[in-house]
């Protein structure tokens, strides 16, 4: 794999998926009357606990920041993956949706657990569906997908069709 094409990748699959990943949380966070700042807040109490939940503009752009900041470790994660199982490359969905289920699996499992969250981690089910959803569509497949394209164009001549990597 060349560095450049798959640092970008790495790049735009991480914001992209990042991007639409925060924009359902905040969809979902004001369908349920909380404002965007609370979503943020929390996501930065995974770093500062209960202080954080009741921060203010600073402690929103921490939020934020940490947010994408884990959305490109899990990008690179994910093209680190790709490196050792080539053949991922050939259903960028599948990978993208199986690495979503990780993602979230390990969010709520591990590094929610592990973090300074303030609060106990829970599945509602609606929530945790549709957060799931978000992890596999929104997160994991724009990831999966901008890696795939990135090898696939280095390995095949910027060809897009699917073909056999030596593993």
């Amino acid at each position: 794999m060349a560095q450049r094409p798959v640092l970008k990748a790495i790049v735009l699959g991480g914001l992209v998926g990042g991007a639409l990943d925060l924009l359902f949380a905040v969809s979902f966070a004001a369908a349920n009357g909380a404002a965007p700042e609370v979503v943020f807040h929390t996501i930065a109490s995974g770093l500062l606990g209960k202080a954080a939940l009741s921060g203010g503009t600073m402690t929103s752009a921490l939020g934020v920041a940490c947010h994408f900041g884990l959305s490109l470790i899990w990008a690179a994660l994910f093209a680190a993956i790709v490196w050792r199982f080539p053949r991922m490359v050939r259903w960028p969905f599948l990978a993208g949706i199986g690495f979503g289920v990780v993602v979230f699996l390990s969010m709520r499992l591990v590094v929610l657990p592990l973090s300074a969250y303030p609060r106990p981690v829970t599945f509602k089910p609606l929530a945790t569906v549709l957060d799931l959803l978000s992890h596999m569509l929104l997160f994991g497949t724009p990831i999966a997908m901008a890696v795939s394209h990135a090898v696939r164009a280095r390995t095949h001549g910027n060809s897009l069709e699917p073909k056999p990597l030596r593993g």
